[in-house]
């Protein structure tokens, strides 16, 4: 073959070889570009910053403040451990639980993250976050996510959805948290929020409904038939009647939260509180390596439940009644250190 052939075959690979590496960069640019108008911070929330987990900043804190904070849900670790052991025989009556018990567990295959929410605990604002650090960037700021969005179950991915082998990795790996509430302010807030707002129909349908019929004597039939004004006292006597938990499961939102996420069987790394709800939320933020960019919401809300508003509701129900439902949530108040409410009449 001629030099000078040879010599314009190796010009044209060269050439070839620039125009690739050109559009390859620029390709590179865009997609850059892309990433960066995504997220208003600046940084892709899609992925975790640094090489450290949730987990190892949590036990084995760099900075002074995490570790601060470290002491205290090791307490709370601890109290729940000491529960679960004082009360093995009541906390473990199940040895084993299966795929549809892990329903209420959210996965966040990003930040190395699995969240147990319990309904009437911020678990709204909660999935709202947990749509923003699953999003990679579809979300920014998780108020602008509307609340009904927030609860449809296919936004959010769930431990059960996971094979056996993959849950048992997820369950060891990842950083495992659930927050909780004083247990009869939570179920107060549940009956004010399903049975005394007239849009909850459904729930006055499927409760209400049962509820007049098996509590109250001499039930008009427009009561029977809507179930959209059943008393406190009626659904505290449905709670604690032994034919509704033979019947079914109670609904997640009164629930007790040992049922729901399992902490005797599943070892939790943080638990945090509705009482300390924005200061443990950040934190949990801080150890994903979000918390420099993303905040737990915070906004006044005049309609919460409070502690002065969950005795006026305790005050027409007897004794006896207020000793069997304290039963029912007893493992809840033992487990997450909430002390007997001053207002309770026990027998």
């Amino acid at each position: 073959m001629k030099p000078g052939l040879l010599e314009v075959m190796r010009m044209n690979r060269i050439c070839r070889m620039v125009l690739a590496t050109c559009l390859g960069s620029f390709i590179l640019v865009i997609f850059y570009f892309q990433i960066m108008r995504r997220s208003p911070f600046g940084v892709d929330i899609c992925c975790r910053k640094g090489s450290r987990s949730p987990l190892q900043e949590l036990y084995n804190p760099t900075q002074l403040e995490l570790s601060n904070t470290a002491v205290l849900h090791q307490m709370r670790r601890d109290q729940v451990t000491d529960t679960c052991r004082a009360n093995s025989a009541v906390s473990r009556k199940r040895r084993v639980l299966t795929p549809s018990d892990l329903k209420h567990l959210v996965v966040d295959e990003d930040h190395e993250l699995i969240y147990c929410y319990v309904p009437k605990v911020a678990c709204t604002n909660w999935k709202r976050l947990m749509m923003v650090l699953t999003g990679r960037g579809k979300y920014s700021d998780p108020m602008e996510i509307p609340a009904n969005e927030a609860h449809v179950s296919a936004n959010l991915k769930t431990l059960n959805q996971y094979s056996i082998p993959e849950i048992n990795h997820r369950l060891k790996s990842y950083m495992k948290f659930l927050f909780v509430r004083e247990p009869f302010e939570r179920l107060v807030s549940a009956y004010r929020n399903k049975f005394t707002q007239k849009y909850n129909t459904s729930f006055h349908k499927r409760y209400g409904t049962k509820i007049v019929r098996r509590q109250r004597k001499n039930a008009t039939q427009e009561a029977l038939r809507k179930g959209d004004d059943v008393k406190f006292e009626e659904f505290v006597a449905y709670l604690i009647d032994p034919h509704t938990q033979r019947e079914e499961p109670f609904n997640e939102h009164w629930q007790t939260v040992y049922s729901l996420c399992h902490p005797c069987h599943i070892h939790y790394d943080l638990v945090g509180k509705y009482e300390t709800l924005e200061e443990d939320s950040n934190y949990v933020l801080q150890l994903a390596g979000v918390g420099s960019y993303l905040k737990f919401p915070t906004y006044a809300k005049s309609t919460r439940t409070t502690d002065e508003m969950t005795t006026e509701f305790f005050q027409n129900i007897s004794s006896e009644h207020q000793t069997q439902l304290y039963e029912v949530y007893k493992l809840d108040f033992l487990m997450f250190n909430y002390s007997v409410p001053s207002y309770l009449k026990l027998e």
